[in-house]
């Protein structure tokens, strides 16, 4: 597979918005997923999100629900992360990741592919 792109990081305050986007290269199947994480400074790694391509069923981290919205754009091979009421501790790098056999679209180890990441910085 091909790496997935990470854009749109960014800095802005307590409050603000921003929109992440993941170009990839995953065809839509069973399991195909594309998923969501982020890593603080000196934290583990930790999921945001998943969609499955295919059928369009999206899941989300508890700490993220209510204020963050996975999307996609199927004909541009493009998944996004709208992120509204960010808070300073959403600073974090986030990551986008691919994965064709995944069960449990927050269960990093099921993805085999990662972006670069994308820096999202949130002061108060």
């Amino acid at each position: 597979q091909v790496q997935p792109v990470e854009s749109g990081g960014g800095s802005v305050q307590a409050g603000g918005s921003l929109r992440l986007s993941c170009a990839h290269s995953v065809d839509p199947g069973r399991g195909k997923c594309i998923g969501w994480f982020r890593q603080a400074p000196g934290k583990r790694r930790e999921a945001v999100g998943g969609i499955f391509i295919g059928d369009n069923k999206i899941h989300y981290s508890d700490s993220v629900k209510g204020r963050f919205t996975i999307s996609q754009d199927s004909a541009k091979r493009t998944v996004y992360l709208q992120m509204n009421n960010l808070k300073p501790e959403d600073t974090a790098m986030y990551y986008c990741a691919a994965g064709t056999y995944v069960a449990d679209a927050l269960y990093e180890g099921e993805y085999s592919v990662w972006g670069q990441g994308t820096q999202v910085t949130v002061s108060s």
